[in-house]
């Protein structure tokens, strides 16, 4: 099925359309949820939530051509992690590990292209749960720090700390990475 016919057929509560949306799309936003919660069970849980809302929300989607009930669903699923991470009070504005550092020697694009795709994203999930949301928001989701601050009640400062502070982490796992494969 396409994407306008199976949005269609979700708009009429179309069980079999439903089925067709979650086996085609859970697997990528499955990768979404945990990319922002970090643990495949609480994503899991999110992934469920997020669909009931998908399915119950399908009166307030438009079909605008190809690639938008993936993008709606996407946005849809991210507005439910940041709610299970609000919920959760995993995000708090005064969450900023000041034992790391704002400065880091970020690896080569040509060397990050080394570590395999799998590697990086477990990575990104191994960060702290505040530093994780912002990462995510601002690297896949190109939100400003002040979009960024309004959707996690904290402050732009604060939003700009932790990418700086996520990204020195990442960097630092990186660049062991890359040291590890250079000495086999």
């Amino acid at each position: 099925m396409r994407e306008e016919e199976i949005s269609n057929l979700c708009k009429k509560g179309d069980n079999a359309a439903r089925k067709e949306l979650y086996e085609c799309y859970g697997p990528r936003l499955l990768a979404i949820c945990i990319r922002y919660i970090g643990e495949r069970t609480a994503a899991e849980d999110v992934l469920h939530d997020g669909f009931i809302k998908i399915f119950n929300s399908f009166d307030k989607f438009t079909y605008r051509g190809e690639g938008s009930l993936k993008a709606w669903t996407d946005r849809v699923i991210v507005n439910t992690s940041l709610e299970y991470l609000r919920k959760t009070k995993k995000i708090r504005d005064n969450r900023t590990d000041m034992s790391i550092a704002d400065k880091y020697e970020e690896p080569p694009q040509e060397q990050i292209r080394l570590v395999p795709k799998n590697i990086i994203l477990e990575y990104i999930s191994e960060l702290p749960d505040g530093y994780r949301a912002v990462f995510n928001l601002y690297t896949f989701e190109n939100k400003s720090h002040r979009e960024i601050a309004r959707m996690l009640g904290i402050n732009e400062k604060s939003s700009s700390s932790q990418l700086s502070r996520a990204k020195s982490l990442l960097a630092k796992k990186i660049n062991t990475y890359l040291d590890a494969v250079k000495n086999e």
